[in-house]
């Protein structure tokens, strides 16, 4: 053990006691004797008793579930769907991605909950994932869960489980009528049926069917158009009957623990019992085993299929039989007859048939489907069992400018070109193009006008809500009827290098500057509700604002006024939307109301509840030195100087307009107005009369 002490690290522990030498020397031999065999006691009990409670760590280790949870902050990654290279230990056992702004690791092991006997750490091979211990057969290894058969007998099945393997043979069913009956293919054990259909349903190829729900051990398989059918025997487990559970909609029982023993060479472990090398041993009245090098080999009877319902089922030793039933030639359900194998679907999954008098369900088993980064589980209309669909990509524009691809990669450029945000790749019937303006500066730019076509539709979005649909200016909201159009195309496109052409650009290229300096304090005010999880609904735990919050620090260092944030606040919530967050009213709590305006000041935040405190916490210039104070002042005397540019703007603005159309009414007037009436008299210098 070890100390701090004095700030160093030194070896601690109780004060030496003298030497047992010593204490034998001044005691008689009897009691030397006796201290003797209470000295080597003690000498073997710490490693005993150390190695004891190490085996109790690891079996509750195991029992309880190996990897708890953790709890700590999101790694933030940019590079949307790709892989992220991590610092953590072990990392060839993770696999790390970027999803949503957050870095998520996930490690490919394999299932072990139903598992009772795990490999311990000496027998394991793998330093990343704990395995169920498996399984030696006739010399050669086999993995839990491993499934074969007899390469001479193909009705002889085996199944390894947890180092145990179970033999059985193999009993077969049969859906259609003998002379549909398809001989069983080379290394098969039972015949097929021609197409893939059970009770008038299809079962789609590749997928199992529970042929009767009154036994979900009877499946049916489709593959190449032909349908096999055959009932599963259940494997021998090595957890005990009070360690086991079975649930309603699976033919066999599960182990509900897990244990990791210490292997021992050439003996099995067995319900907690270990069995010698070549000894049998009967775990139940219908099972005969046998310990060979370290696995059980186990034989178990398969139970014949029986046609009657379990109601008219007795037990007979170690399967069930059908007892004498009353043969009928029509079936009852819910009120509604069935003639003698009628068929009728019960929903997507389910579908029953008359069997002389009883009525036999089938039902089909979805697989577990584990779906990519870029995928959502989903059950389209009508099916029975959910897939694996591509989830919907959005090309987002927002700011001055930014861009959110289709596949969630982030970027800004201050180009002023014109670009294509998206085109169809046959037909050049579907474009939507971005046309950027320099606005008349070396380093800045802004979305100008948007436009869309479609077939022989085309639709040009601009400043200040100007639409013209082709080419005609029209009034929001603009509502036409009588046109739909569905088209739906899926695929993975490559990017390409070319973004827009020289000749529709505004801004030449020798005259772009780099971005210069930005005060941070001031960007970062306005940004602020970005990190504040209550104003977006907690949705940064879903999606990492970081972009967001970096495209909004951009756009008000370029802003010529005091509402750029709202743009980034807009495109934020409009993913948190995507993503199902609810989300509170962030435009009140932002000041960013719908139709924001351009001209705002810090003026109009000294009210706001995530705006007002901070405000209220900038010092004044009195209270300031030296550097800082300075800066203050140049900060207000900025925004003074900003405010009295936007008032002079507005007023020059209006003098221009009020000009123009004092212009414009001259004009109107010469034109429509005859000249005589224009004329000026010479003015009256008549004297005013005398009173």
């Amino acid at each position: 053990m070890c100390c701090k002490s004095s700030g160093k690290w030194k070896p601690c522990g109780p004060s030496p006691s003298p030497s047992p030498n010593r204490q034998q020397q001044q005691l008689p031999p009897e009691s030397a004797s006796k201290l003797s065999r209470q000295t080597h006691w003690r000498t073997f009990r710490v490693p005993i008793l150390v190695l004891i409670l190490l085996s109790m760590l690891q079996l509750q280790t195991a029992a309880a579930g190996v990897g708890d949870s953790l709890h700590g902050d999101l790694l933030s990654c940019s590079v949307e769907g790709e892989e992220v290279l991590t610092g953590i230990q072990n990392s060839k056992c993770f696999k790390c991605i970027c999803q949503n702004g957050f870095v998520n690791c996930a490690k490919s092991c394999p299932a072990i909950d139903d598992c009772y006997l795990l490999e311990s750490k000496l027998e394991s091979s793998d330093p990343c994932c704990r395995k169920c211990k498996g399984c030696i057969f006739r010399g050669l290894p086999y993995e839990s869960g491993a499934e074969w058969s007899d390469p001479e007998d193909p009705c002889k099945t085996y199944k390894c489980i947890a180092s145990v393997v179970t033999e059985t043979i193999q009993k077969c069913y049969s859906q259609c009528d003998d002379n549909q009956l398809q001989a069983p293919r080379p290394g098969e054990c039972c015949p097929s049926c021609q197409g893939c259909k059970i009770n008038g349903q299809t079962v789609a190829e590749g997928q199992e069917v529970v042929a009767s729900i009154d036994d979900r051990c009877l499946v049916c398989h489709c593959g190449d158009n032909q349908l096999t059918c055959a009932k599963k025997t259940c494997p021998i487990l090595q957890c005990p009957k009070t360690k086991q559970k079975q649930h309603p909609n699976e033919c066999c029982p599960r182990c509900t623990e897990q244990r990791v023993f210490i292997p021992v060479t050439g003996k099995c472990i067995f319900n907690n019992k270990l069995h010698y090398d070549k000894t049998q041993f009967m775990p139940d009245r219908c099972t005969n085993c046998t310990c060979l090098n370290g696995t059980s080999i186990c034989q178990r009877a398969t139970c014949p299929i029986l046609e009657c319902a379990p109601e008219f089922q007795e037990d007979d030793g170690c399967c069930p039989r059908c007892a004498v039933a009353e043969v009928r030639s029509e079936c009852s359900l819910e009120g509604i007859i069935y003639k003698n194998n009628e068929t009728w679907n019960m929903g997507p999954c389910r579908s029953c048939r008359c069997n002389g008098g009883t009525i036999r369900c089938s039902e089909m088993r979805c697989p577990e489907v584990k779906c990519r980064a870029n995928e959502e589980l989903k059950l389209p209309p009508g099916e029975c069992c959910p897939r694996c669909v591509e989830t919907a990509g959005t090309c987002t524009v927002f700011g001055d400018p930014h861009f959110k691809t289709f596949d969630g990669k982030f970027f800004s450029f201050q180009g002023s070109c014109k670009y294509q945000l998206a085109a169809d790749c046959h037909g050049h019937s579907f474009h939507i193009r971005l046309t950027n303006d320099g606005r008349g500066t070396k380093r800045s730019s802004w979305a100008k006008t948007v436009t869309l076509k479609l077939h022989n539709l085309r639709i040009n979005l601009g400043q200040k809500l100007r639409v013209k649909v082709n080419g005609t200016r029209v009034m929001l909201p603009y509502v036409a009827t009588g046109a739909r159009t569905a088209t739906t195309r899926s695929g993975t496109l490559p990017t390409p290098g070319r973004w827009g052409a020289p000749k529709s650009c505004s801004r030449q290229r020798e005259n772009i500057a780099a971005l210069p300096t930005c005060n941070k304090r001031r960007s970062s005010f306005y940004c602020q509700p970005l990190r504040i999880s209550e104003v977006f609904g907690h949705c940064d735990s879903r999606l990492n604002p970081i972009n967001y919050i970096d495209s909004c620090r951009m756009d008000v260092c370029e802003c010529p006024s005091g509402s750029c944030h709202c743009d980034s606040f807009a495109a934020y919530a409009h993913e948190c939307r995507r993503l199902g967050v609810q989300l509170p009213d962030w435009r009140s709590s932002t000041n960013c109301p719908a139709g924001w305006r351009r001209n705002a000041t810090l003026a109009n935040f000294l009210d706001n509840e995530y705006y007002g405190d901070s405000l209220r916490r900038f010092p004044g210039p009195g209270s300031l030195k030296g550097r800082r104070r300075k800066q203050q002042q140049q900060h207000l005397q900025h925004l003074q100087q900003r405010s009295r540019q936007n008032q002079n703007q507005q007023k020059q603005h209006q003098l221009q307009k009020q000009n123009q159309n004092q212009l414009l009414d001259n004009e109107f007037i010469k034109k429509h107005v005859p000249s005589s009436l224009l004329q000026q008299r010479a003015p009256d210098r008549t004297p005013p009369p005398l009173h």
